[in-house]
């Protein structure tokens, strides 16, 4: 998996024109090959500062995005920031959920899947608390 974040300092003035820009470009983004998510956040303290937050399936699949017409019109709001977009691409080896938490905490999730089921009428779960 690789994701992409990429930072915004944007003009206050301009700031509403940019998010309505970004928002505009989601379900053109969502729709590309190997495109899994793309997400515009807004920070808490300061609603100037933007993160767009995207991941993509494989190198080629953001290759590809970086190319496009789509990723132009990115690059092309940078006359609505007050510096340069910060664009920092991680490349994903391996990814943990909610166990890797657990473990580090101690703690077991309190229930135990028997085995990984075929369909969910499959599931048996049983409470470990017990």
């Amino acid at each position: 998996m690789i994701i992409v974040k990429i930072t915004m300092n944007v003009l206050p003035e301009k700031q509403k024109e940019l998010v309505q820009t970004l928002l505009s470009m989601i379900g053109s983004m969502e729709i590309e090959p190997g495109c899994q998510s793309y997400a515009l956040f807004c920070n808490l303290e300061d609603k100037n500062i933007l993160n767009l937050l995207e991941e993509w399936q494989s190198r080629k699949d953001l290759d590809q995005h970086l190319q496009s017409d789509m990723f132009g019109v990115l690059l092309g709001t940078q006359s609505l920031l007050l510096e340069p977009h910060d664009i920092n691409i991680y490349t994903v080896h391996r990814s943990e959920g909610m166990e890797a938490v657990h473990a580090a905490r101690g703690k077991t999730s309190g229930y135990t899947c028997t085995y990984l089921p075929r369909f969910p009428s499959e599931l048996n779960i049983r409470d470990s608390k017990r």
